[in-house]
């Protein structure tokens, strides 16, 4: 089972509203106390909050329906009865809930943050507002009204620092578990990873930034091709990209391109974040031909050469992206 999970759905019911009261006043000395029912309380509300600790939305995967607490009946004494216990989803920060239609309803942006995406039936009213010079002691009382219900599917566009970008067997899995604690798959075949891994870097003076491997990128992957719109939904939600080109690919630039591509044709925006060019597996390149490759490229998308395996260059390439996340 995949420890990474980033889409759910879930049948969602708010609580049904309690009914309100249609109690009369009885007590000794006041024969004609006229109503004295209460109001029912409000419905459970579902309610979506985000919580940092999360990466992902595994603890949701088994959950089929959820459903929230109804209020409860109104009573004697113009009591209005107990509101429904609301029910909370917790999701990981960056996780939106669509409604049937496929439309964006809420979105979570922040911890803490709490939007309520099915609301608790509206509890009646008791027979006290009822009450007219006519009507001056009304037997009936209004009954509560039903919660919202429907489907809400969680979908979590990934958050991260910097998203790794490249072809399948390019290094990405390598080099995060060589600068993170994050154990992904690895494999010397395409698409060993098939969900995004997330690993936590430490930089200089106990700082730390994270970063995203996401599964690798073919050439069509914005037509559907491959994993397509799958992973490439996720590295919309990144702060900076980091471009992985192997040491033993054919045409270092035409790579480049085509993953610059990918992503112009699944979203133009995609080219407005920061980027960073590295060259991974560099321990099998010399001087000479780290040169020529670095001429094949434009000033402004000169590639950093690594190796994950013999940590060369790995803390000029952290240098590097700690800059652009905080120059």
């Amino acid at each position: 089972m995949s420890n990474f999970v980033d889409y759910v759905k879930i049948h969602c019911k708010s609580g049904h509203g309690g009914a309100g009261s249609a109690h009369l006043r009885r007590e000794k000395y006041i024969p004609k106390g006229g109503p004295d029912g209460g109001d029912g309380g409000r419905g459970g509300h579902v309610i979506m909050k985000g919580n940092a600790h999360e990466w992902t939305l595994l603890p949701l995967r088994f959950t089929r329906h959820i459903k929230a607490e109804r209020g409860q009946n109104g009573s004697k004494n113009q009591l209005t009865g107990a509101y429904g216990e609301d029910v909370y989803i917790e999701v990981p920060i960056g996780t939106i809930a669509k409604n049937e239609d496929g439309e964006v309803i809420a979105e979570i942006l922040e911890d803490g943050q709490e939007i309520i995406l099915m609301h608790g039936g509206k509890g009646g009213l008791g027979n006290e507002h009822f009450k007219s010079a006519t009507n001056q002691t009304p037997r009936y009382a209004q009954p509560g009204l039903p919660g919202e219900e429907g489907y809400i599917t969680f979908e979590l566009k990934l958050l991260a620092d910097v998203g790794l970008v490249g072809f399948p067997n390019a290094g990405k899995s390598t080099l995060l578990a060589a600068v993170s604690a994050a154990k992904p798959k690895i494999a010397d075949y395409a698409f060993t990873t098939l969900t995004p891994n997330l690993g936590i870097v430490d930089y200089r003076n106990y700082k730390s930034f994270v970063m995203a491997d996401i599964p690798g990128i073919i050439e069509g992957a914005a037509e559907g091709k491959g994993l397509g719109h799958r992973f490439l939904r996720h590295i919309e939600r990144n702060s900076i990209l980091l471009f992985l080109i192997p040491a033993d690919a054919e045409d270092y630039l035409k790579e480049f391109e085509i993953l610059e591509n990918e992503l112009k044709k699944f979203n133009p925006e995609l080219l407005d974040k920061d980027f960073i060019v590295s060259v991974s597996k560099a321990d099998m390149l010399d001087e000479e031909l780290k040169k020529e490759i670095s001429g094949k490229f434009p000033e402004n998308r000169q590639p950093i050469f690594f190796s994950a395996v013999t940590q060369e260059g790995l803390m000029e390439l952290k240098d590097a992206i700690w800059k652009k996340l905080h120059g």
